[in-house]
């Protein structure tokens, strides 16, 4: 499988989205993601925005579903999600009616194991219920929290390997990664690979990075193209 490259669009204005959005496609980017952050703030009306000026391209609607499953994939689906997120903390009728929704709207349905008490066993249950792609998420405050104590945060590469291992659907790898570690992982074998916060976007401000930022995604994305993954 080719690498595919996707930036989280982790903004709080549909303007600033869409500008980085553009950014990110003349550099390589293949699928965009609709952040929490901006689906908070900006409610569906940015997806339909995305939508609307990337008419072609994959849209990820990260609204980290974990109740309400059918409603809230369908809504994503209808304002031009291609792809949605469902927890793996939620029920699993929860994760059974995003599949579903899934279905129905012909969107793709990734599920993220953050907050599960083992790794592995969280993105089982995600493909075992149906989800297509997982997602090996270390949450922003887990790892924030963890080194204010000063200890080692967990990072997505811990068990990665075992995560890849264990499903039989494409991962993704988010949570507090370096430039050079999410160029690699695709080696791990997760050819799904996400650019943004603390990448592309200020983490700590929720606003596009400074210095040049199109330049570096390019090179970012022409090394992870040049890479294949057998799965």
């Amino acid at each position: 499988m080719k690498p595919i490259v996707q930036i989280s669009l982790d903004v709080i204005q549909i303007e600033e989205a869409l500008e980085t959005a553009r950014m990110a496609r003349r550099a390589g980017v293949d699928w965009l993601e609709a952040g929490t952050p901006l689906i908070l703030a900006e409610g569906l009306r940015c997806v339909r925005a995305l939508r609307e000026e990337f008419p072609e391209v994959p849209i990820v609607a990260d609204l980290k579903t974990m109740d309400g499953g059918y409603l809230e994939a369908e809504m994503m689906a209808k304002a031009g999600a291609t792809h949605v997120v469902v927890m793996s903390q939620a029920h699993e009728e929860t994760i059974r009616c995003v599949v579903k929704a899934g279905r129905d709207y012909g969107v793709g349905v990734m599920g993220d194991n953050l907050g599960s008490a083992c790794m592995i066993d969280g993105a089982k249950r995600l493909e075992d219920l149906g989800c297509g792609y997982v997602i090996h998420h270390i949450g922003y405050d887990e790892r924030r929290g963890i080194a204010a104590r000063g200890e080692r945060a967990p990072n997505p590469l811990d068990q990665l390997r075992e995560v890849v291992a264990a499903v039989s659907v494409p991962v993704q790898a988010v949570g507090g990664l370096s430039l050079e570690q999410a160029i690699q992982t695709p080696s791990y074998g997760a050819p799904l690979v996400v650019l943004g916060a603390p990448l592309v976007i200020d983490s700590d401000r929720f606003q596009t990075a400074g210095g040049d930022v199109e330049e570096s995604l390019r090179k970012i994305c022409d090394a992870v193209h040049s890479q294949t993954v057998d799965r």
